[in-house]
């Protein structure tokens, strides 16, 4: 009896997680039915526009993975020197850039990258500011570079955003170590780290006093992220990582949090094993929203401008995988839809909303698209 019982407990157990896992996967992604917009092509020629962010003059800055800071101005492309040496192996290179709240007054900009800094073989991700003086930069000031070194080539994260109080948020992906660097805040990787804009730790970041650990982390149990946005009505910052063989996440991060990679997740090795039983576990976040299948999504951005009415409010993810953008539309912090746009288009690497209020795309192997009305 007993037996039967246990085995009653396991197969209702089992059968919970499975429904839980098809609720949100039956938010299928479909076309729209009636599409308004188009792409209009604004920058051409780019390989991997990893990172693109806007000046006051609106001009565009663009990182190319392969170690080219570009910036576009006058319908032109202007190489920025002055960068530092980019460690470009597999996913690593030149990643994300983008501008102070206050670049009228400071002139910072920020950049994300791989770097052979410090010991032993390989990179890890560093972030760096400078200001752009002529066409160079200046002033580079190394803030943070993650260890430790390591030749794998996968899993840099690594975006960028500010919040309301000029904090900068990062993300450093778990460098291809799933078991020991994303659990462990004394280690780098597989984490979200929050700085003051001048690269020092902030007092109250959630573990400045434990002992041994990196006191610059703001929330961990993360595999790599690649997109990252500050919510513009609740100040709240939102991510999204790749998982392994499904299981991709969208989640909202709080201070000092366990994001459960890899003792949770709704993905699987992608030889088709499992590495984990649980998708739930105490004391872990559960993400907003997760793909299965993964969409390997990159670039991501919340919809707040007028210029698109009817995407008010929308997020909108770029998909490598698939070629796609698409839209997920929310009814509080639930997705109730999903959308592709411009399919066929190209591998989506980056996504953002322009001072202008338009959508621009960077699109890897064409170059930067904006999202226009048809009328």
């Amino acid at each position: 009896m007993k037996n039967h019982i246990s085995f009653l407990l396991i197969f209702i157990t089992i059968s919970f997680v499975s429904c839980a896992q098809q609720v949100e996967s039956e938010v299928k992604v479909e076309n729209p039915k009636n599409l308004n917009y188009t792409t209009e092509l604004v920058v051409k020629d780019l390989n991997i526009p990893w990172g693109i962010t806007f000046l006051p003059d609106s001009s565009i800055l663009i990182t190319e993975k392969s170690g080219e800071l570009i910036l576009f101005k006058n319908n032109k492309k202007i190489k920025i020197t002055g960068l530092p040496e980019i460690y470009n192996r597999g996913q690593g290179g030149l990643l994300d850039v983008i501008i102070h709240p206050k670049y009228k007054e400071n002139g910072w900009i920020y950049f994300s990258y791989a770097s052979e800094q410090g010991e032993g073989n390989g990179g890890n991700t560093a972030i760096m500011r400078a200001k752009i003086d002529g066409n160079k930069l200046v002033n580079n000031q190394l803030l943070y570079k993650a260890e430790p070194n390591t030749t794998k080539g996968q899993h840099f994260g690594s975006r960028l955003a500010f919040d309301n109080d000029d904090f900068l948020y990062f993300s450093v992906g778990d460098r291809g170590n799933r078991d020991e660097n994303p659990q462990d805040i004394t280690r780098d990787g597989g984490k979200i780290y929050r700085l003051n804009d001048d690269g020092t730790i902030p007092t109250d970041n959630p573990f400045v006093n434990e002992p041994n650990a990196k006191k610059a982390i703001y929330s961990f149990g993360h595999r790599n992220p690649q997109g990252m946005f500050k919510h513009p009505t609740t100040g709240e910052i939102w991510t999204h990582e790749h998982g392994p063989q499904g299981g991709d996440e969208i989640n909202i991060i709080k201070k000092g949090l366990n994001y459960g990679w890899p003792k949770i997740s709704y993905g699987i090795n992608y030889s088709g094993t499992s590495f984990t039983e649980h998708t739930s576990l105490p004391g872990m976040e559960q993400p907003l929203f997760y793909w299965v299948p993964s969409i390997a999504p990159s670039g991501f951005a919340i919809v707040s401008s007028d210029k698109y009415p009817d995407w008010k409010g929308s997020l909108l993810v770029g998909s490598l995988k698939f070629q796609y953008l698409e839209r997920l539309v929310l009814d509080k912090d639930k997705v109730i839809k999903r959308e592709k746009l411009f399919e066929g288009l190209g591998r989506v690497r980056s996504v953002r909303q322009g001072p202008d209020g338009y959508i621009y795309v960077g699109i890897e192997n064409l170059g930067i698209v904006k999202i226009v009305s048809k009328l």
